[in-house]
């Protein structure tokens, strides 16, 4: 099944005008922030399809050059507004990672209200997780990819933390960020072996020294 528009056309018509779908990525690396974006578009959901280059999936099913295609579409796009927040290393230590991803989500969507000017009738959120904020949440298992939002978000928060994740090799080049981005490789147990561990690394996930 591949993301469309169908199922917020649904809440639409059930009454549910504004609507945002949120995803996170990282929650899984030994190193580096978890980043949330959030997502809404109008309801015109063709405008946006007619502009897409293929088939619109989740970022994990991309390839990154595919991910930085549909990544600069988006940000050409009029029709579709967002926010990007994360959550730092640090803070995921003192609070764990499901908080983390959790408060990463909050904050995009809080900081996509403040631009828009208004509340969301509807956060659909990707996976079973619901976040700290009064407003009606759907958690939808898998839902980068089968709910256009979601997947549209997933991409924009996919590749803003690879970029940060690039510019950390810049500081930290023995540890090889732009090639793992801080998920738990062989190669990247290997340079914190040999390395040591860094500044930006997590100390409450196990990173084998």
């Amino acid at each position: 099944m591949r993301p469309d528009f169908s199922y917020e056309k649904k809440l639409i018509s059930e009454g549910s005008h504004f609507l945002v779908g949120v995803d996170e990525v990282g929650v899984g690396p030994l190193a580096g922030a978890v980043t949330a974006a959030a997502v809404t578009a109008p309801q015109n959901f063709g405008v946006i399809i007619s502009k897409l280059v293929g088939d619109l999936r989740d970022s994990k099913a991309l390839t990154a050059r595919r991910r930085e295609d549909f990544y600069k579409i988006f940000m050409e796009l009029p029709e579709i507004s967002y926010a990007i927040a994360s959550v730092s290393e640090k803070i995921i230590d003192r609070i764990n990672i499901y908080e983390a991803r959790r408060l990463a989500a909050k904050r995009a969507v809080m900081k996509l209200e403040k631009k828009a000017g208004r509340n969301f009738d509807v956060v659909i959120l990707d996976g079973k997780t619901y976040i700290n904020i009064a407003r009606n949440q759907i958690a939808v298992v898998k839902g980068d990819e089968k709910i256009a939002l979601c997947a549209i978000a997933s991409i924009i928060a996919k590749v803003t933390r690879d970029g940060m994740m690039i510019r950390a090799h810049r500081k930290y080049p023995e540890y090889r960020f732009d090639l793992h981005k801080g998920y738990g490789t062989k190669l990247h147990f290997n340079m914190i072996q040999k390395y040591g561990v860094s500044p930006i690394h997590r100390r409450s996930f196990y990173l084998g020294v």
